[in-house]
């Protein structure tokens, strides 16, 4: 097992790297300066001094190597568009935020994406599962900025049950939360239906029915563990699509997280918020989906066994 995280640490840290890399270097082939502001360019002796400032008239090999070592030192360095605040800072500030909505979009999606395709399953080619798929379809098919539009129109503007925008108390978290997870839950439902439809023809549920156990106990205990392998492979990729498409949704209902500071550095060209946030978002997704392989090497033991048998 210690082999087994060591070797995934690893080509983390090499992933993050190469990410960093790819980042920085396409941003700064993009044409443009971050000092035009609505495409008029400075004086040039106050540009020549803003670039050296924050050590863009160097070559582009030592501005690269100079964001690194300060990188290492967990310094993501100051905001170009506004020079009396740092992305450490901003991301202090908006992550919460953002961590808050995500947590809650991805547990609301996960429950009720497995809840759905578990009742499709067990009622299987009956109202309530072509109803739960009519539901996944949709839910595919639509994007989450459609979605928000939809519940901002209905929910708040014509039927005045929950506040439009902004963010504060729990009734503000409702609609992006469910503009969010409304895609995710849509695929959950069909994989985890998939998959109990598969399972419950096994031999090992067949013996358990033998046996006079509860239709909840062969549901609970044996059925569902195996049906929501798939599903836990999915959730590293489920959780990066929650966070990035945080960003739109963040920025459609003005929350105060990530999307707000990223959307704004690309606006701005501003080199380091867009670095940072990017380098921030990379290492926590690479992070997850890391603790994405320990799980579902905890759930599944077939894993644990298989890799027994390919090191002896």
């Amino acid at each position: 097992m210690l082999s087994f995280v060591f070797r995934r640490f690893i080509s983390m840290i090499v992933t993050l790297w190469l990410i960093i890399t790819l980042t920085f270097f396409l941003m700064h082939a993009v044409p443009g300066s971050p000092f035009e502001k609505e495409g008029k360019a400075l004086n040039e002796a106050v540009a020549a001094n803003l670039n050296a400032y924050y050590n863009l008239d160097k070559p582009l090999l030592v501005q690269y190597g100079l964001y690194l070592q300060k990188l290492v030192q967990f310094d993501l360095g100051p905001s170009i568009a506004n020079s009396s605040d740092t992305v450490n800072k901003m991301i202090a500030r908006g992550f919460p935020v953002s961590f808050q909505l995500g947590l809650i979009s991805v547990v609301f999606a996960i429950i009720t994406g497995i809840a759905l395709g578990v009742i499709a399953a067990l009622r299987h080619n009956r109202l309530i599962d072509y109803l739960a798929m009519i539901i996944a379809v949709i839910g595919i098919s639509v994007p989450s900025f459609v979605v928000a539009s939809l519940l901002i129109k209905y929910l708040a503007v014509e039927w005045k049950l929950l506040p439009t925008a902004t963010w504060g108390t729990w009734q503000h978290v409702i609609m992006p939360a469910l503009a969010l997870a409304f895609g995710p839950i849509a695929i959950i439902a069909r994989l985890t239906r998939t998959n109990m439809l598969e399972v419950l023809t096994q031999e090992y549920i067949e013996t358990a029915r033998a046996k006079g156990l509860s239709p909840a106990t062969i549901v609970l205990k044996h059925a569902l563990r195996n049906a929501i392998l798939p599903v836990v492979t999915l959730l590293g990729a489920l959780i990066a699509n929650v966070l990035t498409g945080s960003f739109v949704i963040e920025k459609i209902f003005a929350i105060p997280g990530m999307g707000k500071y990223f959307v704004a550095g690309i606006n701005n060209r501003d080199y380091s918020v867009i670095m940072g946030t990017t380098v921030f978002y990379s290492a926590l997704l690479i992070f997850l989906m890391f603790v994405v392989d320990v799980l579902y090497g905890i759930i599944d033991p077939r894993i644990k066994l298989h890799r027994k048998e390919s090191e002896g």
